[in-house]
């Protein structure tokens, strides 16, 4: 199989590259072309150093068609992204990109829950961004166990249902006008103390049966939250989106080394993270878990 045809190679330029708490990095970069294309829950795979030759997939936390620019929200976990903290403003980054299968919300639907997890909180973000206008009305929740890339503060957009010692808030969403909060199990201030799931799940237990007819849920972080957000969906009877993270290769498609289990209409197959997802419905990832809901 080869790649997406619509997947640009461009030379990027780094406009900043910015350490921010909890060991997480601002990476904003000047990529025109790859800016104009992207959507929330696709990603860029990219060359973190000149002696490094495997790229590095990281989720677009927000793409700027008028000033060409793409942010990504990483951890320095590993060689490639301790190297990425090296890259300076100035400096030029191969980037394949926009890449993958976006976030794609009903549209009768209207009221999106967004839930983040850790470094899969930017498809999120860059979703909700997407969503400010009206009919939509999306709820941001974050999680993460180190702390935020951000200083939360209090909310002060009032969200019916959600536990009322839950008041930390996202900055920047509150800016857009969109509810958001936080959660974590290290005693943050303001934080819901638990999994962000869980905070989800207290949020959704409060709504009426005519709001969850107009609920739907997106999720991104690693795979225990992800099965527990997909246990979310199917327990409220909601459809629910996936954003999965899988270590890859090529991430264009081409080595299927990124490949996890799908239940397709018909019948099992085999699906490449990287362009046949990141976003797969939930109940193809986790067929056992609606099973077991009925």
């Amino acid at each position: 199989m080869t790649a997406d045809a619509s997947i640009l190679l461009q030379d990027a330029v780094i406009d900043a590259n910015t350490a921010l708490p909890g060991g997480h990095y601002l990476l904003r970069l000047n990529a025109p072309d790859i800016a104009a294309r992207a959507l929330p829950g696709q990603f860029v795979h990219l060359r973190c150093g000149p002696q490094l030759p495997l790229r590095r997939p990281l989720s677009i936390l927000r793409a700027d068609a008028r000033s060409g620019q793409v942010e990504v929200l990483y951890k320095a976990v590993g060689v490639g992204t301790r190297a990425l903290t090296q890259q300076g403003a100035g400096e030029a980054l191969s980037v394949l990109g926009p890449i993958g299968r976006p976030f794609a919300p009903d549209p009768t639907r209207p009221r999106v829950v967004a839930i983040g997890g850790g470094v899969g909180m930017p498809p999120v973000l860059f979703l909700a961004q997407t969503l400010r206008a009206a009919p939509w009305q999306p709820v941001l929740l974050l999680g993460s166990e180190v702390p935020f890339p951000f200083r939360p503060r209090p909310s002060t957009l009032l969200v019916d249902g959600m536990p009322a010692d839950t008041i930390a808030a996202l900055p920047l969403a509150e800016d857009w006008g969109i509810p958001s909060r936080l959660a974590s199990g290290q005693g943050f201030a303001g934080c819901f103390e638990g999994h962000v799931t869980d905070l989800a799940g207290a949020y959704l237990s409060a709504l009426d049966a005519d709001a969850l007819a107009q609920t739907q849920l997106v999720a991104c972080g690693p795979t225990p939250m992800l099965r527990a957000a997909a246990a979310l969906a199917a327990r409220h009877g909601l459809p629910a989106q996936l954003c999965l993270e899988e270590h890859m290769a090529c991430g264009v498609g081409g080595c299927a080394g990124c490949v996890v289990p799908l239940e397709t209409p018909a019948g099992p197959a085999m699906a490449r993270v990287c362009v046949d997802g990141p976003v797969f419905e939930a109940a193809a990832v986790y067929p056992d878990v609606f099973a077991a809901a009925g």
